[in-house]
């Protein structure tokens, strides 16, 4: 984690790195009790604890039958966004996930953030997805500062400092089935209550110039992170590919 945090900003002292670990574990010790507070939660508490300010701005997608993406990342308590997130829209609620190796621990996740009508589903049938939702309205939510599984299949892009490879899924499923693109950026109001805002991308995904859409939502998640960089996950492992060990272009194959 350190390690990360000195790569972000190579502009920052020791004192102030040693500041910013410290408010990122005080607020991930929160995120873990709260996550664990989520298994017994009401529907109503979830709401009165993730407040979603404009989800009228996908009425029009609705009303005209159009599935919608939405793009955002491991930033402040996305546990309980999942609880939350199906009661506050009139979409479908899909979330693509890359399954975890315990099938015990998988299923916990699974059933807790599905609990109020969320969909899991894995990444790996993100293709069936696509061509199921076709038949009723439905937004799918892309977690997109998870590091691709192989080099051969991704974005390169400066991201806070560094080369990073960004999973390229969410721009690819846009253009390929026309769907609007959102950015949603999640604020922390105070211990245990947040505020969710969804930010127009496109809706003319094909009228995007290539890696246009990947490059906006990885800067909309940058800039939200370089503003209060301590509810970002930085204990995972987001830089464990490098740019020129096995693909050293954009030019990839789907």
């Amino acid at each position: 984690m350190q390690g990360n945090l000195e790569n972000s900003f190579p502009d920052k002292s020791k004192e102030d790195i040693q500041r910013l670990m410290k408010l990122f574990y005080h607020h991930f010790a929160d995120l873990i009790v709260e996550s664990l507070r989520i298994f017994s939660i009401s529907e109503e508490e979830a709401k009165g604890r993730m407040k979603f300010t404009n989800p009228e701005i996908l009425d029009k997608d609705f009303k005209n039958g159009r599935t919608v993406i939405l793009a955002g990342g491991h930033y402040n308590n996305w546990e309980l966004f999942a609880v939350a997130v199906d009661g506050a829209l009139k979409h479908d609620t899909v979330a693509l996930y890359k399954p975890l190796n315990n099938l015990f621990f998988d299923e916990k996740m699974r059933t807790s953030r599905g609990k109020y009508g969320l969909k899991m589903i894995s990444t790996r049938m993100a293709e069936k997805v696509f061509t199921e939702v076709k038949e009723k309205p439905s937004i799918v939510i892309f977690g997109t500062d998870q590091s691709p599984s192989r080099s051969g299949k991704g974005y390169w892009l400066k991201f806070l400092n560094q080369d990073t490879l960004v999973l390229f899924g969410t721009e690819k499923y846009a253009k390929e089935y026309n769907c609007p693109v959102y950015y949603g950026r999640l604020q922390k109001i105070k211990r245990g209550y947040y505020e969710f805002t969804f930010s127009l991308i496109t809706d003319n995904p094909n009228g995007c110039a290539y890696g246009e859409i990947t490059e906006t939502h990885s800067r909309m998640l940058e800039a939200d992170i370089l503003r209060q960089p301590e509810y970002w996950l930085w204990t995972h492992k987001r830089w464990k590919h490098k740019k020129g060990a096995e693909v050293s272009s954009n030019e990839l194959n789907f």
